[in-house]
């Protein structure tokens, strides 16, 4: 049988969600020892629009609260939420600009980068999987559903999200099981 992993979102998803990403670091310093002893498989802590409210709103540097929150949960794997091509924003950054961003994100303590694109275009992730499989991160992969998708297209972008893992587990091999 398998084992179930949960992945805990409350520190992206619900700060992002329900409290429109204004919730401070010391706000939730002091759980994040309980969380960490809590045995979840990841915690989504970083990425979407948490790292532009740390700036916009909460005058939080977003790359220390993100290096506090690894040290708080040394061992539960951290999770963000990638754009993709948009890394965090809502405009393509070129290829350096994606490459260097996601290894400063590993080097500061994500494990795991679950990507995706609104369009579901695999070229909008592209770079960005490479550089996280590069840099020895796991990769996960959102797919967007959309009313919009006819059974044939869904099924296509299916196969080419198998063909896309494949040749990155064939380029980086897979450490993750991801």
């Amino acid at each position: 049988m398998k084992k179930v992993q949960i992945t805990e979102t409350v520190l992206r998803d619900a700060n992002q969600s329900l409290m429109a990403t204004r919730l401070p670091y010391s706000d939730f310093a002091e759980i994040l020892p309980e969380m960490n002893k809590a045995g979840y498989y990841s915690v989504e802590c970083w990425g979407g629009a948490t790292f532009d409210s740390c700036l916009r709103y909460l005058g939080e540097d977003p790359w220390q609260r993100l290096r506090d929150i690894r040290k708080a949960m040394p061992d539960t794997k951290l999770q963000m939420l990638l754009r993709g091509q948009n890394l965090l924003g809502y405009k393509h950054y070129a290829d350096d600009v994606v490459e260097f961003f996601v290894k400063k994100s590993i080097e500061n303590g994500i494990d795991i980068i679950r990507c995706f694109d609104a369009l579901n275009d695999l070229r909008n992730m592209s770079i960005a999987a490479e550089a996280v499989k590069k840099e020895g991160g796991e990769l996960l992969y959102s797919k967007l559903r959309s009313m919009m998708l006819d059974a044939d297209s869904a099924e296509e972008l299916e196969q080419e999200i198998e063909q896309f893992c494949t040749q990155l587990y064939n380029k980086y091999g897979n450490k993750s099981g991801h």
